[in-house]
């Protein structure tokens, strides 16, 4: 029985190790995909911002160019 329960110790102590590893794992691509969304966030709003700066700047390409000076 004592062999049984060291090896169910250290099973035991293994699983433990590979948890505390996954844990690990997640909470560090947690904070990626939080940082990747807080980006996306910023990149959106300059994309919206660019959009709305063209739409300001296209009726004024639309005029007529004036003519040369020489005409």
């Amino acid at each position: 029985m004592n062999d049984a329960a060291s090896e169910f110790s250290s099973r035991l102590d293994t699983l433990e190790a590979s948890v505390a590893h996954q844990e690990k794992m997640l909470a560090e691509l947690n904070e990626v995909v939080t940082l990747q969304w807080r980006k996306i966030d910023v990149l959106e709003r300059l994309v919206a911002q660019l959009c709305e700066e063209l739409q300001n700047i296209a009726p004024q390409r639309e005029a007529p160019e004036p003519p040369p000076p020489h005409y």
